[in-house]
């Protein structure tokens, strides 16, 4: 499949491997992703604690983003790529192991060693590659092929966990995971060409943002940022909220969430066309409105049309995703762009962490809460997005 888009879309060689990454590890990760939250519950977590597990989540999301961009100028792509699948799969080995949610919470110190530190080094990838009339439509390829392990792998987690129970179909589903993602280290290794070692700036992410950050990357990360804290409130209880409150079992929210995957995955091609062509702004500006109404879509739902309608939604969020992506390596500097990229999810995804443990608090006190404030916070982002009128180029 990897092999197969890199030639329909003219990827080259580096970003071919690094979709082919990408579809691996999204392979295993979506067996399991979706249900973590009940298991934290079912090892014993409250619902803060839930709320806790993903305000970690978002803090090391934060934390790893700069120094993860600082490696990859430094070190180069390739070693860091294969650095953060090492120490990720060590976090997968560990969340196998775990017999309490504090030992879970102590396994995403691991995992969030690809989803976070790498993340930049994926952004450096397409802009080292790919001139600007074609990163989009390769953001877009990229997530089709991480999008696809969802709409397959989770629906299979769910059926799995029925059949075996929630404790021993996780795990199974853990073990898995570490041997994709074994493969994907071969791959790596094999597969990427070395590739320029660069001055990397000095590690201090504040003299960045006052040198280096355009006003118009900063109109997007104000929005971008208000939107995501509104997704943070209501992201670990989503699952919870449909099992508890609308009795829909782990199997049928697994199809709801391929539905909302597959309809991403529809929009994704279009989504990158469209940015390449006519410029980044109205996509990213649709976007963000699907990302305020899916919560409160969701907490509306009292049908299986609804809720299906309501998933529906969710992946039409996804639709300007490849515009804001692209936006933001175009505007990123040539010889910084990994440090760049990573100092921009730093300050957003910092931001964004206290957001799961307020949504456990609002859960606590009512199971609508968290998808209520989520709706508010995420309207106010794209309402600031579109009033800013920010004046970016088509390109």
């Amino acid at each position: 499949m990897v092999t197969i888009a890199a030639g329909r879309f003219g990827l080259e060689r580096n970003v071919g491997i690094l979709a082919a990454t990408m579809f691996g590890l999204a392979l295993g990760e979506e067996l399991w992703q979706a249900y973590l939250p009940a298991y934290l519950t079912a090892l014993g977590a409250s619902g803060v604690a839930v709320g806790l597990f993903g305000s970690l989540r978002d803090l090391l999301d934060s934390v790893y983003q700069y120094p993860g961009g600082w490696i990859a100028d430094r070190i180069g792509r390739r070693r860091a790529l294969l650095l953060f699948t090492g120490v990720a799969t060590l976090g997968y080995a560990t969340y196998a192991l775990a017999g309490s949610w504090p030992v879970l919470c102590a396994g995403l110190f691991g995992v969030m060693a690809w989803k976070a530190g790498a993340f930049a080094t994926t952004f450096a990838i397409i802009g080292d590659s790919l001139p600007r009339d074609r990163r989009a439509i390769a953001f877009s390829v990229q997530s089709i092929l991480v999008r696809v392990p969802r709409i397959v792998s989770a629906p299979i987690g769910g059926a799995v966990l029925a059949a075996m129970g929630l404790a021993g179909g996780i795990r199974l589903c853990f073990a898995i995971t570490i041997a994709l993602s074994v493969v994907v280290l071969c791959v790596q290794y094999r597969g990427l060409r070395p590739d320029q070692v660069r001055q990397a700036p000095p590690l201090h992410p504040g003299g960045w943002w006052a040198a280096t950050l355009p006003i118009e990357l900063r109109r997007l990360l104000l929005a971008d940022c208000l939107v995501r804290i509104g997704e943070g409130l209501a992201a670990s209880f989503i699952v919870l909220f449909l099992v508890e409150e609308r009795h829909v079992s782990l199997a049928q929210y697994g199809a709801l969430y391929g539905l909302q995957q597959g309809v991403a995955l529809l929009f994704y091609l279009p989504g990158g066309r469209m940015a390449d062509r006519w410029g980044r702004p109205p996509l990213i500006a649709l976007t963000l409105v699907f990302f305020a109404v899916f919560p409160l879509a969701v907490r509306l739902a009292t049908s299986h049309a609804a809720m299906l309608a309501a998933f529906i939604i969710g992946g039409l969020k996804e639709l300007g995703e490849p515009a804001r992506k692209s936006l933001i390596v175009d505007l990123a500097p040539d010889d910084r762009r990994a440090s760049t990229v990573g100092a921009y999810y730093a300050i957003r995804n910092a931001l964004v962490v206290p957001a799961g443990l307020a949504g456990g608090v609002l859960w606590e006190r009512s199971h609508q809460l968290p998808l209520e404030a989520a709706f508010v916070v995420g309207l106010v982002g794209a309402l600031t997005f579109m009033a800013s009128r920010p004046g970016f180029t088509v390109r």
